[in-house]
């Protein structure tokens, strides 16, 4: 017994290799990262003359100097955007994976396999027809010109997902809602969603970071400078800004904040949902 505990603490060779390759992965990501916030608190001098130093002095005023100079702007647009798009996704794919689970025929795979032909359009050969679309329907250069094709965009990796989670749903508390006199809209609303949070948190996460992220098509069909969002934002806000790296690390900063502190935020039902929807259907 002494001894076969003692293999089963010991660690492998593989797993050492492992362990390395691991460490020198989070390295890699980790350490871009924090050069940038300790940048966003240097001067010029500081960045260049000092590229690996810590910061001599504290620069808090280039996160104030940045906020002020466009990046709340930019910041608030894809606030509405990202919220936008995730409302519309969650909902829209909610509804359509809860509506193939309840067929029983051939349409069910028939409706899941059109979805999935969304997965065969790349979003820069639909450039130039969305374009034309969207200028011919008048809603170029709006909020809507970014949601509606994000949404679009998003919805069958989305409904992917929720099915497979759905499918692992017991059909017992749906034939016993059934016999209680329950809709299936009250089925969906009360049984379906509660029990799929973790993959809807997933999805929200990922939705969320695409269309915060997102930079052809914020170039493309937004004009104005009032309603550019984060990305095409900072490009602008750099151009401007080529003598002052700290104020524009700073920008960079305030930009991938929200996305990291929502990850934080549902980390955990994320991870249950990413494994919960890659075994299930």
């Amino acid at each position: 017994m002494a001894r076969s505990k003692s293999r089963r603490n010991r660690i492998g060779i593989g797993e050492i290799v492992w362990l390395a390759v691991l460490i020198i992965l989070a390295i890699l990501i980790i350490y871009p990262m924090f050069w940038i916030v300790m940048s966003s608190f240097k001067d010029y001098n500081g960045i260049f003359k000092d590229v690996w130093g810590l910061p001599k002095e504290w620069l808090f005023e280039n996160y104030k100097t940045a906020w002020d100079r466009g990046i709340s702007n930019y910041f608030i647009n894809s606030l509405i955007v990202s919220a936008g798009t995730i409302a519309g996704v969650v909902v829209l794919t909610t509804f359509a994976a809860f509506g193939i689970c309840q067929l029983k025929n051939k349409l069910a795979s028939v409706c899941f396999l059109a979805i999935m032909g969304g997965l065969l359009l790349s979003p820069q050969v639909c450039l130039l027809p969305l374009y034309m679309l969207l200028k011919n329907m008048g809603i170029k250069d709006t909020y809507a010109a970014l949601i509606i094709p994000y949404i679009a965009f998003r919805i069958p990796v989305s409904v992917m997902l929720i099915r497979s989670f759905f499918i692992g749903i017991p059909k017992d508390l749906e034939e016993s809602a059934l016999i209680d006199g329950a809709s299936l809209f009250q089925i969906y609303r009360k049984i379906y969603l509660p029990l799929s949070k973790p993959i809807v948190s997933t999805v929200v996460i990922m939705t969320a970071y695409y269309a915060w992220n997102e930079f052809v098509f914020a170039t493309m069909f937004i004009d104005s400078s009032q309603r550019q969002t984060i990305p095409v934002g900072l490009m602008v806000f750099s151009d401007g800004l080529m003598t002052n790296w700290g104020v524009v690390m700073a920008g960079m900063v305030i930009a991938c904040l929200p996305i990291i502190v929502l990850f934080i935020v549902m980390q955990k039902s994320f991870i249950r949902g990413i494994t919960a929807g890659s075994v299930k259907g």
